[in-house]
């Protein structure tokens, strides 16, 4: 059974001078401790404000929830560093990327302003809507038991997306034109070799997907331009954005997997999807 999961903004549990000590959550995070009646005996993992990751066992929810250390556990997360660079969509379909991205395992979410993108966004509703998603990255965390909770950027232009995904190992740009010979699998096979990766873990990878509509040529030219940038296919099936958003770094991190265990080449596999409204 999974334990119950925190994370501590101010709190480093290794400066803790008593063995038994009170947990300073948020108060998001001490109302949700609070629904969901959490007993003495019972056991919580937390990641601290130094990114150290513990079992705990609860001594007391009287008030505050007071805990002792059960055990110091692993906080690496196995895999390499996944960004996702996704287009700006309507309604509420960023807020469920977001989610179903950090459950899948992305570690940062870069919202792109593209010409398609039907929401346009000021400067202060930008701000509003990074803190919103924010909130959302960390919830899902939480909910999934990660050890880290995604970066999420405020919305950038694709010019400064290019700046900004200058050093990544690779630059996945997800298009429905590509040939069917672009994919994934062979484009991460090619980054690697040219960086001389040897453990995948060491990879930043960047996943490039489309708004409604999916990216107009002139910006997969753009986008493709930088170092160790590949647009790649997703097949011919039509996959909407808020589900591309999620299949396409949860593919890569597939890929990843295989070839950090040895158990999987590099080798072409049949993709998944272009976006669609």
């Amino acid at each position: 059974m999974s334990l119950h999961h925190f994370f501590l903004d101010g709190q480093v549990l290794e400066l803790e001078t008593e063995p038994c000590f009170a947990l300073r959550l948020s108060p998001e995070d001490a109302k949700h401790a609070r629904v969901l009646r959490l007993e003495p005996g019972e056991h919580l993992s937390v990641v601290d404000a130094a990114q150290d990751y513990f079992e705990c066992e609860v001594v007391s929810t009287d008030g505050d929830i007071v805990v002792r250390i059960a055990q110091k556990l692993d906080a690496s997360e196995d895999g390499p560093t996944v960004v996702l660079a996704q287009g700006l969509a309507k309604g509420d379909k960023m807020d469920d990327i977001v989610r179903h991205a950090t459950e899948v395992g992305v570690s940062g979410f870069v919202p792109l302003a593209c010409s398609r993108s039907v929401v346009k966004l000021d400067a202060k509703k930008a701000a509003a809507k990074t803190q919103r998603w924010q909130a959302i990255a960390r919830s899902a965390a939480m909910q999934a038991g990660r050890t880290l909770v995604p970066e999420v950027s405020e919305p950038v232009s694709i010019a400064q997306a290019v700046d900004l995904f200058a050093e990544a190992t690779a630059v996945l740009v997800c298009w429905e034109e590509c040939p069917a010979t672009s994919t994934i699998a062979s484009a991460l096979g090619s980054a690697f070799e040219e960086c001389g990766v040897r453990d995948v873990r060491d990879a930043r990878i960047v996943v490039v997907v489309g708004p409604e509509g999916g990216l107009s040529a002139s910006e997969v030219e753009a986008l493709a331009a930088g170092r160790r940038a590949w647009p790649v296919t997703l097949g011919s099936s039509i996959l909407r954005t808020e589900t591309a958003g999620v299949v396409a770094p949860a593919l890569v991190l597939y890929e990843c997997g295989g070839m950090g265990r040895g158990g999987m080449s590099c080798s072409d596999s049949p993709g998944l999807a272009r976006t669609a409204q």
